[in-house]
């Protein structure tokens, strides 16, 4: 009788993600362009911002280095998600196995949380650029970049398992049916057999802590700059200098906002249709804007690809 019931228990080898099907036909044509369309633009600036920073000399500093390495994540951290929820705008099989689902949680999460330490590294590099520029070139040295790097994936990383080890001793008899259109944590919880409490309570907790605490230590780096700024004696300065800061805070507002609205509130709080729409913004919108923000919206990243086109321009099409 054991036996049986223990076969039963793991009787689940894969799950239903239902996305957005309760869609009219028309509208998920609609968003299966859109959402193609957004994913392909993003990942192709993000593939140029790399190969540009990586070929241009210019850009060989610890700023450059470290939005490569944002968009190198955002390249990883969008695909995780996006490619399987636009193929089931049109896919009759919305099915996605128990081993697959796992993978796509531990790395949306671990991903996620490698970006929020990224989101601390980076405005500490301007803080310290802005705040003691004499020190920066004695500060931001090299190693020091790589290591702040390595310690945001390998920290991630090493979190998200603990509490991925948790998840898998998790036990699901069916249903498989997942509102969503990635193997979120929330409605996974709610598909186990199985007493989930505590490793809901560890879930809020850690999730609760990198969020909030990367986001107490971003906005205590931009506090500064702001202070510094106002120093600045022409208002021209202090125009170009809030107008860069205030582009990078519309994108922090939508990756702290989704994920505090998602992970750090009250359990419930809203539906799984409410989550799903909010989770587009932080695994669609907040990848799609970051390589115009931080990026090419820079006079310096603009300067370097029209050099780098021009160049390839020149040897592919010499006659021109």
């Amino acid at each position: 009788m054991s036996d049986m019931k223990e076969r039963n228990e793991t009787a689940v080898s894969e799950f239903i993600l239902l996305g957005f099907s309760s869609l009219g036909e028309k509208l998920k044509t609609f968003l299966f362009l859109v959402l193609l369309l957004t994913y392909l633009i993003t990942i192709t600036g993000n593939v140029v911002i790399i190969f540009i920073v990586w070929v241009d000399r210019h850009l060989h500093s610890p700023m450059y280095f470290f939005i490569a390495n944002l968009s190198f994540f955002e390249t990883w951290f969008t695909s995780v998600t996006s490619p399987k929820m636009i193929l089931n705008f049109v896919s009759i099989n919305q099915n996605i196995s128990f081993h697959g689902c796992m993978a796509q949680s531990y790395f949306c999460f671990a991903l996620g949380g490698t970006e929020f330490c990224l989101l601390v590294v980076m405005p500490f590099d301007r803080f310290v650029a802005i705040c003691c520029p004499l020190q920066y070139a004695t500060i931001m040295k090299q190693r020091l970049c790589v290591q702040l790097v390595l310690g945001s994936w390998v920290g991630s990383f090493t979190v998200i398992s603990l509490q991925m080890v948790l998840i898998l001793k998790l036990r699901f008899c069916g249903p498989n049916v997942i509102n969503h259109f990635f193997c979120d944590n929330s409605p996974l919880f709610q598909l186990s057999c199985t007493d989930t409490s505590g490793v809901r309570r560890v879930d809020s907790i850690l999730i609760s802590t990198v969020v909030l605490s990367s986001l107490c230590l971003t906005m205590l780096s931009y506090g500064s700059i702001f202070f510094s700024i106002l120093r600045i004696p022409t208002a021209t300065g202090r125009q170009k200098a809030f107008s860069t800061c205030g582009s990078h805070l519309t994108a922090l507002a939508i990756a702290y906002g989704s994920c505090i609205v998602l992970y750090a509130r009250p359990s419930g709080s809203f539906s799984l249709d409410v989550n799903k729409g909010v989770a587009l913004l932080n695994t669609v919108l907040y990848p799609f804007l970051n390589h115009f923000i931080y990026s090419l919206r820079n006079k310096t990243v603009k300067l370097a690809l029209r050099e780098t086109f021009s160049w390839s321009t020149t040897k592919l099409f010499p006659n021109l």
